[in-house]
Formats: structure tokens, sequence, C-alpha cells
């Protein structure tokens, strides 16, 4: 299907250990705007896309958010790496370090596990790349909360790239939109 190269799609590097920050970034990783969601939505959706083109674009994101999801997971190891129990539980982790230890589980920043609820495929191309266009712009505000969160500019840098990317993502979904409204009114239905 597609080939694997064992590392990250961009570098991650952390200035000092940051629970309270893990904790944010956990939004992204498990919560309804984050990178699993995304993933699986536009994976799924890929398969009523009427046209290779559309099922390209959606495949083609589909795969890079599960890229970003791994930045994510990365980040939030760094950030927590080493902690002590007595740490954990000042950065308000307790919960989660009851429950996961120090596994990077999906969920949102305040512990409630990632549930397929979050994502939204209707069969309907024009109302699938509606909703992926939203949910782009979704993640670019949540990545832009995040930014506003920390003071480290290692982590800074990787969420502005994430930030980017779904920017870049919004324009690609968009094109594919006019693509496939074209490809539609060219079709005589009847």
């Amino acid at each position: 299907m597609w080939l694997y190269e064992k590392k990250l799609e961009y570098p991650v590097r952390v200035g000092k250990k940051d629970l309270k920050m893990a904790r944010y970034l956990l939004t992204q990783f498990g919560g309804p705007n984050g990178e699993l969601s995304a993933a699986v939505r536009y994976l799924s959706q890929r398969y009523t896309m009427p046209t290779g083109r559309a099922k390209g674009v959606l495949t083609d994101i589909g795969t890079e958010e599960l890229a970003h999801w791994e930045i994510i997971a990365t980040m939030v190891y760094k950030l927590t790496k080493e902690a002590t129990p007595e740490e954990i539980r000042r950065a308000d982790l307790g919960g989660y370090y009851a429950i996961w230890d120090k596994g990077i589980h999906p969920s949102d920043s305040n512990g409630v596990p990632w549930t397929a609820a979050y994502i939204n495929t209707m069969g309907d191309p024009i109302a699938d790349l509606h909703e992926d266009m939203a949910a782009e712009q979704k993640a670019r505000a949540t990545y832009e909360n995040l930014i506003n969160l920390t003071d480290d500019p290692d982590v800074i840098d990787v969420l502005r790239f994430l930030r980017e990317r779904e920017v870049v993502h919004f324009q690609r979904f968009g094109e594919t939109l006019d693509h496939l409204q074209g490809y539609m009114n060219g079709k005589k239905y009847y």
C-alpha cells in the first residue's frame, strides 16, 4: 500500500520536561478534533468517493494524519520522560497515571477516551468534504491554542509545522470539492 520510513515526518525536540503541556497535547492524540479522529474519518470516507483522484486525496491525507498522530505521541512521551509519580500528580495527571501508567492512551486532555462518535462519514462526497474542511479548521485552531500554552520554542516549532499541514489539508480538500462538484454536475441524474 505505501512505504514506511522509520523516522518522523518532522523531528520532535523538546527543551524541557513539561507534564502539563503533555496533558494538553493529548487532545490532539485522542480528542474530537485530533489526529486519530481525522485519520479514521478520511480513511473511512475514501471508499464512497466517486473518483480515483478524490479517493487518493483522502488516502494521502488520512495516512499523513497517522504520521501526525505519531508526532503527537512522541511529543507526549518526551515531555513526560522520567517523570516521577509526584510530578505526575502535581500536573493533575494522577488519574491518567493510575489507569495507564505512562502509556499513551487515545484520550483528550480531560481524560475522555477516544470514540468513533468523533468522526462522520455520510457517504455523500460533497457533505463529507465539507465535514473534512471544517475538521481541518478545528485542528488548525486547536494547534494555535496549544501554541499559546507553551513557551518551549522546540514544542512551538513542531506545533507550527502541524498547524501548517492542517492549512494545506484544508486547501487540498477545497480543490477536491471543486473537482467533485464539476464531476457530479457533469453526470446526468434522472
